[in-house]
């Protein structure tokens, strides 16, 4: 049964479907081969991402592969009402409505997972947190999992260091095809895309404050210096600062460039990375944004107990009345601001992501009755198979290697 905010919307929700289908050709080579040799027939699978036009490609995609979908949402805010109800209309089971509250979310979840499925792809670790608790029941016909985000491969090998991981998973997200784009060029793109149009504010020659350096961290910040912004990057990992440093940001602790910052972006996984100290120092007006997977890394709380009033400045931005009359700015409540405020990654690059989490599946099914629970790396063929898949639609071609040089390569 399908959980929908309205059905009516399915017109609307198709053609962002079909608008993104469009741009993601490594999928449509896909699509070519599992329509052919239905290589997930018979499997019920369970995927929680940011349910919206890209990722309904994906499901679209495993169900041409063979595959029972049921499909639901990774964060409350990012599913798209339209996407999700036109994803139904094609025969995907949805259970996902945007803005519910957290007791609606975990219904849903629980709803998709009530397949009992054979296959989950998770998206930040909610799944694998039900099937190891409320939804454990569930997990018993579970051969394997993939996982999209850093947040949720980090609270898979913390399960799995504890001895309590019930299944094998791929880490996606480590994945060359998946990391080195979705994270560095995906959300450096998106998340300045949805600051510039949920704010409408200049960003040439103002300062942004972007706390950590991983790969979305040196993404958001080099399409911050190419928009002509001032960046100073926060770090914890000191060879992390000095790459910041090399490749030409200012590095400093977040209490010092608090009051230096007129955006912030926090992309860290850890919580509590902008505080009540950090607020006091900001200048009046400055922008708050987060792009880590949860809500944890802006104390939202504790801005907001702070203020004397908390009003709505535009769609998706809360302002914070200081007690000194100095106003913060919050996108998107400190959710994902690039999928709560925005249309998440281009489907370019979701194109590449997604090709390795269909593939990543497909193999899990082979490949996972066989394995200890725990996570792994995605194989590497799989890596060299999409970059193939992708070159080829970009019209590039590349240099191989003579049997001479081959055999020079490996001379003692």
């Amino acid at each position: 049964m399908n959980i929908l905010r309205d059905e009516g919307l399915a017109g609307q929700g198709r053609q962002k479907i079909e608008w993104a289908r469009a741009y993601m050709p490594a999928l449509a080579r896909l699509r070519e081969v599992f329509l052919r040799e239905k290589p997930l027939e018979g499997t019920v699978i369970a995927t929680s991402v940011h349910l919206e036009a890209k990722t309904a490609n994906l499901a679209l995609l495993l169900k041409d592969a063979g595959a029972e979908v049921f499909a639901t949402g990774c964060n409350p805010l990012s599913t798209q009402d339209d996407v999700a109800a036109g994803l139904a209309s094609y025969g995907v089971a949805v259970t996902a409505t945007h803005g519910c509250d957290p007791a609606e979310y975990t219904r849903q979840l629980s709803a998709a997972l009530s397949c009992s499925p054979h296959l989950v792809l998770d998206d930040g670790g909610d799944f694998a947190e039900l099937l190891h608790g409320q939804c454990s029941e569930y997990a018993a016909r579970v051969v394997g999992a993939t996982e999209e985000t850093t947040t949720g491969v980090s609270r898979l090998r913390a399960r799995m260091a504890a001895g309590a991981l019930r299944y094998p998973v791929y880490a996606v997200n480590d994945a060359d095809m998946k990391h080195l784009f979705d994270n560095r060029y995906g959300t450096g793109e998106s998340v300045w895309a949805a600051i510039m149009a949920t704010s409408n504010v200049l960003l040439a020659g103002k300062t942004a404050v972007v706390a950590g350096y991983g790969w979305c961290g040196r993404g958001v910040a080099m399409r911050a210096a190419g928009l002509g912004m001032k960046v100073i990057v926060t770090e914890i990992d000191a060879v992390k600062a000095i790459e910041a440093v090399m490749d030409g940001h200012t590095v400093m602790t977040m209490d010092e460039a608090a009051a230096c910052g007129d955006f912030f972006v926090t992309v860290t996984g850890v919580r509590d990375v902008i505080a009540p100290r950090h607020f006091h120092k900001m200048k009046d007006g400055a922008i708050l944004a987060n792009a880590g997977h949860f809500d944890v890394e802006i104390d939202v709380a504790a801005l907001r107990s702070g203020s004397t009033r908390c009003f709505e400045q535009r769609a998706n931005i809360l302002g914070f009345e200081q007690p000194d009359g100095r106003v913060l700015n919050l996108i998107a409540e400190g959710r994902l601001c690039n999928i709560a405020a925005g249309n998440g990654h281009p489907a370019e690059i979701m194109d590449m992501s997604f090709a390795v989490q269909a593939l990543a599946l497909t193999d899990m099914l082979k490949v996972g009755p066989s394995l200890n629970p725990g996570v792994y790396n995605v194989p590497r063929e799989i890596d060299i198979k999409v970059s193939a898949y992708k070159l080829a639609a970009l019209g590039v071609g590349i240099d191989k290697l003579t049997e001479a040089q081959e055999a020079y390569r490996h001379h003692f």
